[in-house]
């Protein structure tokens, strides 16, 4: 009959097929959040990736196939053992999971939490279960933005910093926290504002470790029930803003001319004092070269007068042995009348004035006066004062 409607033919049943799974393949909110996170940041895509169930358009896949053969003469005996051949071959596929190294899996069974998969080769029963996060295990940084601080001094700042975090808990980290890297930027930047708070603009420059550690004090303590464990917190930039650094260029400035000013002071204190010291050094051995050469003198002129009366005390034994012997008093008398007579030839020679003796003429009283004061000395007796003659 020509009104009624020809049987679909296999081309037909797989067009219909293949309609039927693609517009049937709806994003579940799993599937939205997934989307969301493969748009975040490469630190957090790495961290939580919900894995997109793919069980369905492989069967799908497979009900065409066995169609196909079930449509064709030659092979539609074997058409169900086919259909059965690649549903096993898909749960196969779906069932056995390799987990890489670093990484570990959160397995949901009926929409509750199953268990974590850790590296290796993983079993799991397709349909009833699914990999819901992928979690890295890893150290991973990642950029805390820029925030504006203000200090105890009412300064403005613009502070950033960054992140070490590791995922020491999946579970938790799964379900701790609807997105545990917000909040961990979140509680870093409010942390951040609190210690930059508490300081004055010039200590915040000096107390870098110590905001450090108070920040990764408080993140570490709050993602314990996060199932994150924060290992470090770096502050990148501290940027006051221009006319604070300008101010800050001008008491550099001036800092480094004070101290210009104080080491040529400080130079110059010295240098007097080097010079001052030195003229005190050469004047001590000024001093002591002066009684160094005095001592010597005093020393040679005792010398030379111990030497002198040593010459005198033996003139006078060789004169005294001399006058004891025979002919003794006659060389005496003649020495004495020789030198007598030399004085008186040169009295006129030292100036105008002459002085002569009133006994000029009685030169042998004079000789026996000499000879009787030399006779005492021999004897040992007291010499006599001899009375001048008026």
């Amino acid at each position: 009959m020509a009104d009624q409607k020809r049987p679909p033919s296999p081309e037909d049943l797989i067009r219909a097929l293949f309609k039927v799974a693609t517009s049937g393949k709806q994003r579940s909110p799993k599937a939205a959040a997934s989307l969301a996170r493969k748009k975040a940041p490469p630190s957090a895509a790495a961290s939580v990736q919900p894995e997109r169930s793919t069980m369905l358009p492989k069967i799908v896949i497979a009900i065409i196939l066995s169609i196909v053969v079930y449509a064709l003469d030659a092979t539609r005996p074997f058409a169900v053992p086919f259909l059965i051949l690649a549903l096993a071959v898909v749960f196969i596929i779906e069932g056995v999971r390799i987990v890489p190294q670093q990484e570990a899996w959160v397995v949901e069974r009926l929409g509750r939490f199953h268990e974590v998969l850790e590296p290796g080769l993983r079993i799991i029963i397709p349909i009833v279960d699914r990999i819901a996060y992928k979690h890295s295990l890893k150290e991973v940084p990642f950029d805390v933005p820029e925030q504006v601080c203000i200090t105890k001094d009412n300064t403005q700042l613009g502070v950033d910093g960054i992140v070490y975090y590791q995922v020491t808990d999946p579970r938790l980290a799964s379900y701790g926290s609807s997105d545990y890297l917000m909040a961990i930027t979140q509680l870093a930047q409010t942390t951040l504002r609190s210690e930059i708070g508490k300081m004055e603009l010039d200590k915040t420059f000096e107390s870098r470790d110590e905001i450090n550690r108070q920040i990764v004090s408080v993140l570490d303590e709050a993602g314990r029930s996060w199932g994150v464990k924060v290992l470090r917190y770096e502050v990148k930039n501290l940027t006051p803003p221009e006319a604070i650094l300008r101010a800050m260029q001008q008491q550099i400035t001036a800092e480094r001319e004070k101290r210009a000013v104080i080491a040529k002071s400080e130079g110059q204190r010295q240098e007097e004092i080097n010079i001052a010291d030195g003229a005190k050094q050469a004047a001590i051995l000024t001093s002591e070269g002066e009684k160094a050469a005095l001592v010597n003198k005093a020393q040679g002129e005792a010398t030379a007068i111990r030497v002198v009366a040593e010459a005198n005390a033996a003139a006078i034994r060789v004169v005294a042995e001399s006058l004891a012997g025979a002919g003794g008093m006659d060389a005496a008398n003649l020495k004495v009348a020789e030198e007598y007579i030399t004085a008186f030839a040169n009295l006129a020679k030292a100036g105008n004035t002459l002085i002569l003796p009133s006994n000029l003429s009685d030169v042998a009283g004079l000789i026996g006066t000499a000879m009787t004061v030399l006779e005492r000395t021999k004897g040992g007796g007291a010499p006599a004062v001899p009375v001048p003659r008026a």
